[in-house]
């Protein structure tokens, strides 16, 4: 249990290295080739967009969240403090444990979805966020489009980026930069410039 570096106010359980806790979890499933354990780390675009809604409370006040690919789940363990709602999505249903953990460690309740919520209308929320999501290309072509559907639907919605190689070039406003200290054993240094964007 620890305190992402960027965001002292929140309390996460969070492994310290990967490849350990991924070799324990395939044998625990008896299974190989999981996925990676991306839940069990607070990655640098999910502290910078944390650290925004802090710093900017209004910005979740009242509104009705989607923390898509939500991971640890911190950005919807914040937006729940004034909140109307929060949904925290991620495919993984070991994400799912970590959020209701993580959730509850901080006295706040998120409602998390195991599934792709791309596959639905984005209407149900009137702000959705997402922190880290362009590592991948396949991701960066299905989800980003659906995000700016959502944008233009009068969604507003929120990303952060510490300059993944798939991330759009167009369609994002920068609304503000943090330098966020990360871990050797996941990122190419121990700090990271990581940029919060309005989909537009």
């Amino acid at each position: 249990m620890s305190n992402p570096p960027l965001v002292p106010e929140v309390q996460l359980y969070m492994a310290t290295e990967i490849t350990p806790l991924w070799q324990d979890i395939e044998a625990w499933l008896g299974q190989p080739n999981i996925a990676p354990p991306y839940w069990a780390f607070c990655w640098p675009g999910g502290q910078a967009l944390t650290r925004y809604l802090l710093d900017h409370a209004h910005v979740t006040k009242g509104k009705r969240v989607l923390d898509l690919a939500s991971g640890c789940g911190i950005s919807a363990i914040v937006s729940a403090r004034n909140a109307e709602r929060v949904d925290a999505s991620d495919i993984d249903a070991l994400a799912g444990a970590a959020i209701t953990m993580n959730a509850a460690l901080n006295h706040v309740s998120v409602d998390v979805l195991i599934e792709d919520v791309t596959d639905r209308d984005h209407g149900a929320w009137n702000l959705i966020m997402a922190g880290d999501i362009c590592y991948e290309k396949p991701m960066t072509d299905r989800v980003f489009p659906w995000l700016q559907r959502a944008a233009a639907g009068g969604a507003t919605v929120l990303m952060a980026d510490p300059g993944r190689d798939y991330l759009p070039r167009e369609g994002l406003h920068e609304v503000a930069r943090y330098v966020v200290p990360t871990s050797v054993d996941l990122e190419r240094g121990e700090l990271r410039d990581t940029m919060v964007y309005r989909v537009i």
